[in-house]
């Protein structure tokens, strides 16, 4: 059986949580320092190492068979690339920033003035879309820097947290895209290397379940037992055990960890005790 091949981002934030997530699916891959390529032990797959924006060429010319990498790459270089998976981390934005004493507090205030970016297409995309001219300069790396200079009169780049646009005196007036990382896949993918992919991405899929999930065991009296089954949205229903206590029942669910406190905090009120919260490793469905 041929190996799949499947790019990550040589370093960086985005190598770092790739790498855990192919750990988390049972992936191990002894990579050492500055290598640009390694065999996993268990698994038929082998990671490349490379730039970021380098890697929507490789699956385009089928050098790689898929690849972790930021949404906004795609946008930028690779928009004819299909993506199978988001997979909820290294979350951004792409966004248009401006000097926090300028006039401008609207994308149509940039109307025919410049803006300097290491994203031009996408910016070009965006602004045919609104029907704004605007004059482009491409920069790769410390865009934040151009106003302060006189380069330009606004910028493109990510957004992570805002303390780089905050540090560097600008204020963000527009948001052209969400991005998060997913697990991209090359046109010319062979059926072989198609169906590892598919593993991974069932594997990966039961990854990011557990992470977004919350196992909830909690203490019910019977008399109040109906009231709280109907706050819990298991995923079929709640298992319901009986206690050595007479009158008491043991409650086991799993809960999105997005609706957590609202539930927990309803439970209590309707007389849930003792109540349990554990992570789940992985969830199959």
């Amino acid at each position: 059986m041929s190996n799949l091949r499947i790019a990550v981002q040589k370093s960086g934030r985005l190598n770092e949580d790739s790498m855990k997530i192919l750990k988390d699916i049972g992936i191990s891959i002894d990579n050492g320092k500055d290598q640009l390529k390694a065999a996993a032990r268990d698994f038929p797959v082998e990671v490349f190492y490379l730039r970021n924006g380098d890697i929507p060429q490789y699956l385009k010319d089928g050098v790689v068979d898929a690849a972790i990498i930021g949404e906004n790459v795609l946008i930028e270089k690779g928009d004819d690339i299909q993506f199978i998976e988001r997979l909820g981390f290294s979350k951004c934005k792409v966004s248009i920033a401006v000097p926090k004493e300028s006039s401008a507090n609207s994308l149509k205030d940039l109307a025919g003035k410049r803006i300097a970016t290491s994203y031009p297409e996408t910016v070009k995309k965006f602004l045919n879309g609104q029907n704004i001219n605007a004059q482009l300069h491409k920069i790769n790396g410390s865009v934040e820097i151009a106003p302060n200079i006189g380069l330009a009169d606004g910028i493109c780049d990510i957004v992570s947290s805002g303390s780089t646009l905050f540090k560097n005196g600008l204020k963000e007036i527009e948001v052209l895209l969400k991005s998060e990382a997913v697990l991209a896949v090359s046109p010319l993918i062979n059926q072989e290397r198609k169906a590892i992919l598919e593993k991974i991405q069932f594997r990966i899929q039961s990854v990011l379940k557990g992470r977004n999930s919350k196992y909830i065991l909690l203490n019910a009296p019977n008399n109040k037992l109906e009231n709280i089954l109907k706050l819990l949205p298991g995923m079929r229903s709640p298992t319901v055990l009986p206690l050595a206590e007479k009158g008491w029942s043991s409650v086991h669910t799993v809960i999105s960890k997005n609706q957590f406190w609202e539930i927990i905090d309803e439970l209590k009120a309707n007389g849930a005790e003792g109540i349990l919260v554990c992570p789940i490793e992985k969830m199959v469905l």
